[in-house]
């Protein structure tokens, strides 16, 4: 999920007043008008290409994936069609059979065949990671692409290290066309490839010869728009980028705009002014205060929906540091926040507290556990309970603060990145209420989002806000926390766990850990499990990692995201309604899959 930067620098005085006075155009049929979330900051100079960071390719509009995830809670592969028209996952998911939109056809006129969608894998795997990484032992990785017919294609798993990943990473792979791309790939590069996938003499360098194509890949930059999409670029300013639908797409006779205006923004207060002028046919998710809010919904045709964001905001600790080492303290803190409090001042619109801390969103939990959500330790506000485990933990109190055991201060510091106003919000509440407690706490802000994460890898926060439950593949989720960040390293398939403030273990936590009614716990071994065990088993082992989170707390689950977004129904109908997984997805997708419609029109 994208983070919007509170921050707000004036569209009009960056892009003239042509560029922002254009509430005309999306009022004329067929011109649909939004933001695009992965977009902050158009790049008029950058290139049509989807590999480079502030490339003018759009998911879902000129950018397409071979398939949509559609999010289930416990399900991950579950698409819409996107280049593929359908697929066949076997039962083991050790392959996947693509078959391609009978009669598709690029922007320009050519057919779109299997050769693009392994000239394309060839291009992913510059890039390495997922079902594209070079390394042999990885697990999850692509080790055989078979084109079967012109529009069939069937990408084999390595079965050395299947992962239960390896389906959505095939999706989620970018189709471009080969007969504009070409040059970008030595004649080669397929010798090369299965060289760089053995163990035999000249790997290694193999290895590097593919890795050193990955600039060439982020820099190229196409002469003109060639999209398998329902749209293709037209133009870019600083304002905004138009594009106009691909007549050639295959199911473009039910896209209902003839247009797309994807408008530039740097910050929330800009797609806030947006809204409250109706400029916007759709948003995606934006942090929103509720005095905000009240004004988009006041605007005539814009509608809130919501739905499910597998995602949760969590306040992590530096187990390395005292006296966050102890338990004891850990649930202290759990018992003193009052998580709806803190919710309704940092996140009123866009998320719900959570029930508990499990590692999992309440809606995936209440998928995976069952009745066992219930069973797990709620940390309802409760000061008495907070310190008889303070002192359970040897702290004392002198003078009405909370002192170390050793009689010296207890100054508590919590960071978030300035930009991130309702982290802000939230860790500001947090301190508040501690410090009504009696413990001397405050918020550090960094002045951006990369810094931030630099510093916390380093460990030099004591307490950090930190996104966690990043679903819908329980091995995501518990990576948050029981993987690389809490010292678990996975190399060659092989497990290891570094010393805390090492190979970036910030989060310290114990390799070992006794959990009630489980027994002696490895999470970060269970958590790697997740990668490649059937459901039942996933489920045995999801249940034994809520636990051990509830009780261990390397985290305290603050607030569940809920994914709050505004539509306007005044030139379009058809918008996916509350709770539908396409809420996950771009407006692009929306539009291609023919689910929204032109008012007026059937």
């Amino acid at each position: 999920m994208k983070r919007l930067a509170a921050a707000v620098v004036s569209l009009c005085l960056a892009a003239g007043a042509a560029a922002c006075g254009g509430g005309g155009d999306s009022s004329a049929g067929g011109v649909f008008t939004t933001i695009d979330a992965l977009k902050p900051g158009i790049d008029a100079n950058a290139p049509i290409n989807p590999y480079n960071p502030k490339g003018n390719a759009f998911r879902g509009y000129n950018a397409e994936w071979l398939g949509w995830t559609k999010n289930h809670l416990t399900d991950p592969n579950q698409f819409y069609p996107g280049v593929a028209q359908s697929w066949q996952i076997a039962p083991d998911q050790s392959s996947i059979t693509l078959k391609l939109h009978p009669g598709g056809k690029w922007s320009d006129g050519e057919p779109i065949t299997a050769e693009d969608v392994k000239f394309s894998i060839g291009l992913a795997y510059t890039q390495g990671g997922t079902a594209y990484a070079l390394d042999p032992s990885a697990a999850g990785t692509a080790s055989d692409i078979t084109i079967v017919d012109d529009r069939t294609i069937k990408i084999t798993q390595a079965a050395r290290n299947p992962s239960s990943s390896f389906v959505r990473s095939v999706m989620e792979t970018v189709i471009v066309p080969e007969h504009v791309w070409r040059g970008v790939l030595p004649a080669d590069f397929w010798q090369k490839l299965k060289l760089a996938q053995s163990t035999a003499p000249g790997a290694e360098a193999a290895r590097a010869g593919i890795t050193s194509l990955a600039d060439k890949v982020i820099s190229f930059a196409p002469a003109r728009d060639v999209s398998a999409g329902p749209f293709v670029l037209k133009r870019v300013n600083p304002g905004e980028a138009l594009l106009v639908k691909n007549k050639n797409f295959y199911n473009a006779a039910n896209v209902a705009a003839d247009q797309v205006r994807i408008l530039n923004y740097t910050g929330n207060e800009q797609v806030w002014n947006y809204l409250v002028a109706g400029r916007l046919d759709s948003a995606p998710f934006t942090a929103v205060p509720a005095g905000v809010m009240r004004r988009i919904t006041e605007t005539s045709g814009n509608a809130v929906v919501r739905g499910y964001s597998p995602v949760s905001e969590g306040l992590a600790f530096n187990q390395s540091r005292k006296p966050y080492d102890n338990v004891h303290v850990r649930r202290a803190l759990a018992y003193l926040i009052d998580r709806r409090q803190v919710t309704k001042v940092a996140s009123p619109e866009g998320g719900t507290a959570s029930v508990t801390t499990s590692g999992l969103h309440q809606q995936a939990a209440k998928a995976w556990l069952g009745d066992g959500l219930a069973a797990l330790e709620p940390y309802r506000h409760d000061p008495a309970r907070a310190e008889g485990e303070l002192r359970a933990a040897g702290m004392r109190k002198v003078d009405g603060k909370w002192a170390m055991p050793d009689g010296s201060p207890w100054k508590m510091t919590i960071n978030v990145p300035a930009s991130f106003s309702d982290w802000l919000a939230g860790a500001k509440a947090v301190t508040s209420q501690l410090n009504d407690a009696g413990i001397d706490a405050q918020v550090v802000t960094t002045a951006d989002y990369p810094l931030y994460l630099e510093e916390m890898a380093a460990g030099k926060y004591d307490l950090g806000f930190w996104l966690v439950a990043l679903g819908p593949a329980p091995y995501n989720i518990f990576q948050r926390l029981y993987g690389a960040q809490n010292g678990w390293q996975l190399f060659g398939g092989r497990l290891k766990h570094v010393a805390p403030g090492t190979e970036g273990n910030w989060m310290g936590g114990a390799e070992l850990i006794d959990v009630r009614g489980v027994g002696m716990v490895n999470p970060g071994e269970l958590a790697v499990k997740l990668n490649s065990v059937p459901e039942a088993e996933q489920r045995r082992i999801v249940s034994a990692l809520a636990r051990t989170a509830n009780q261990d707390l390397p985290v305290i689950q603050l607030w569940d995201y809920v994914n709050t977004q505004v539509v306007n129904t005044t030139r379009f109908t058809g918008f996916p309604g509350d709770d539908s997984d396409a809420l996950r997805l771009t407006s692009g997708v929306w539009l291609q899959l023919g689910m929204v419609k032109r008012k007026g029109h059937i």
